[in-house]
């Protein structure tokens, strides 16, 4: 039966005792991870988030009532234990940090029993994902998923002290907004106030961040949550937090010189690894045409090699269709494989048409010189040695290659080097690799919608030397944005905004946006902008992201207390879930489920 706290304090956390205490009376309290009886003898191992002691109950010091109540202990039951520091009486755990004393309990309190937990509370649990997420509440007591978690915590205070010091402003932004509709999807909230009308909850605080520059502010941050209703990754959720930031009267070295002594500090503060400065910059072109990539993995070599030039006019028509069509060849060297079985490289072959490829082509140079390849009978001798020559080839290499409009070829090869990469283990996971990514493209052609779209956003300002473009190759045009990547992964990104009106109104002019429209969609930004707005610019990281790369975690979701599965539901609340009719008929809302929707 469960018994009261009344009278007893928590003195310290399990791991807060050390040998230097041997002789104090402490209490601890936290849950049962094991219990070991030995007749005379029972050794309870106590958790609590700090870690592990062993407590020590023996007749003589606990009494007759309180051995009895410790050997109906069992696992995750909740206890108060008052008793004296001791050395420990058997061989040291090294693999603890109490490993070296032991509490000789001599006041015993059950404060609440446990059910036997469906799973194990152990570190790097073996547990099917599911039934963890079903019991999120008994996945959180796992130590590895509780170091996770105060890790963050003391990321999110690092960041706080860091921009405090810095002369930012901490300021919060609304949840319910006005829903503008570009980019990912949003969740809409019904009013019930004003019936038929819809709130958005925020993809970002972008316009509301913009607006508090022109308020004169100077320097914003947030911890901010963000919502997007799109699939999800390992890496995605549809409910996040950013680290969101804006600043006045800056240029694009500003914001990157503030961000990289920000992520210097909460490497070396949290995790004790240096972060040398400055951060490395790479434009999105050399990105792209090295690696694949506009936030590339470097890490590891095996960069793509341009070959167009070296197979235009030889005889294998992929190659040449690819060219003439506008596109071109490229490959990647994979040392020393040229041996790799037949079977992994067709292995390779599909994922490359898993992620767009229609074909992958590959040739192998053996140890004596002679080529083993799928095309080499379409090609002359001296066009497969010039081939070969121009990717670096030496004996014992695979080369492979792809061709086909340049967007999928970059795709292919990609995401083909970071699979070769990980099949091969050549990745150093030690290392910690960050870039800056710079000059994107300021807008993409959407096939789907006919027009030009924002690769960032609207508010992007472009480069000044290519807004004579905007209006006869507005795809030429570059941004002023950067992304922030480590090991292969965007941590964040942001941009120069556009404060002239004349080039707001070009920008949607290009996107497509009358007049009419542009108002009706951020009318209220653009009014703001009349009353006189400084250049200004900013940036927002996924804090997620950035704790699951500083911990190692393979999944976002392991450094979140209560996420999501792929589907955007919670298995432990059964969220989302119906609601009752009369809610839906004091907002106005009829359901009518779409056939084949989950209901």
């Amino acid at each position: 039966m469960a018994e009261s706290m009344k009278g007893l304090k928590r003195t310290c956390r399990c791991t807060e005792v050390s040998a230097a205490d041997i002789g104090k009376e402490v209490t601890v309290m936290g849950w049962v991870q094991k219990r070991r009886n030995l007749g005379s003898l029972i050794f309870v191992d106590l958790r609590d988030r700090s870690g592990i002691i062993q407590l020590l109950f023996n007749e003589d010091e606990v009494g007759e009532e309180g051995y009895k109540k410790a050997a109906t202990i069992r696992n995750e039951f909740v206890l108060a234990a008052t008793g004296i520091v001791n050395k420990r009486g058997g061989e040291v755990n090294a693999s603890l940090k109490t490993g070296d004393i032991e509490l000789v309990v001599k006041s015993l309190r059950i404060l609440s029993e446990s059910e036997t937990p469906p799973f194990p509370i152990e570190e790097n649990s073996q547990t099917k994902d599911d039934l963890r997420l079903k019991y999120r509440y008994l996945d959180l007591r796992r130590p590895d998923l509780q170091k996770n978690i105060m890790l963050r915590s003391k990321v999110t205070m690092a960041i706080r002290q860091f921009l405090d010091e810095e002369g930012f402003l901490e300021i919060e932004t609304p949840m319910l907004g006005k829903s503008t509709p570009e980019g990912a999807r949003t969740y809409l909230v019904p009013s019930r106030v004003h019936q038929g009308s819809f709130y958005a909850l925020p993809q970002s605080p972008q316009l509301y961040k913009q607006l508090l520059m022109c308020s004169g502010y100077d320097r914003y941050f947030q911890i901010a949550r963000c919502f997007r209703d799109e699939d999800l990754r390992a890496d995605r959720q549809p409910e996040f937090t950013q680290v969101d930031m804006e600043l006045s009267f800056v240029d694009i070295d500003d914001v990157i010189d503030v961000n990289e002594r920000l992520i210097a500090r909460v490497f070396k503060e949290i995790i004790d690894i240096d972060v040398p400065l400055p951060i490395p910059r790479m434009t999105w072109q050399e990105a792209m045409d090295r690696f694949g990539s506009d936030k590339p993995d470097t890490r590891f070599g095996m960069e793509l090699t341009d070959v167009t030039d070296t197979v235009k006019g030889c005889g294998f028509g992929v190659f040449t269709g690819a060219i003439d069509a506008g596109g071109s060849v490229r490959g990647i060297n994979v040392k020393g494989q040229a041996g790799m079985p037949r079977k992994k490289i067709d292995a390779l072959v599909d994922f490359a048409k898993g992620i767009g490829a229609k074909g992958l082509a590959y040739l192998c140079v053996n140890e004596d010189g002679t080529y083993k390849s799928s095309f080499a009978k379409f090609m002359t001798e001296d066009e497969l040695r010039a081939l070969v020559e121009k990717m670096k080839g030496e004996p014992g290499d695979l080369l492979l290659f792809a061709a086909d409009k340049t967007d999928m070829v970059w795709t292919v090869l990609g995401g083909l080097r970071i699979e070769i990469a990980k099949n091969l283990d050549i990745i150093d996971k030690s290392k910690f690799n960050f870039l800056w990514v710079t000059e994107f493209p300021l807008l993409e052609y959407s096939e789907e919608e006919g027009r030009y779209v924002a690769m960032h956003h609207p508010f992007t300002m472009p480069m000044d030397e290519d807004l004579e473009l905007i209006d006869s190759d507005p795809g030429a045009v570059r941004a002023k944005a950067y992304d922030i990547v480590l090991n292969g992964t965007e941590l964040g990104g942001g941009s120069i905004r556009i404060h002239q009106n004349d080039v707001q109104e070009k920008m949607f002019e290009v996107l497509g946006f009358s007049k009419e429209d542009a108002y009706d969609r951020f009318g209220f930004l653009l009014n703001a902008f009349k009353y006189g707005v400084p250049p200004h610019a900013g940036l927002a990281y996924g804090l997620d992201r950035l704790v699951m790369l500083m911990v190692g975690a393979d999944s976002i979701r392991d450094v979140i207390a209560f996420p999501k599965v792929k589907d955007a539901s919670c298995l432990m609340t059964d969220a989302p879930n119906t609601v009752e009719a009369s809610q839906l008929e004091e907002l106005g809302i009829k359901i009518d489920i779409r056939e084949g929707a989950d209901e």
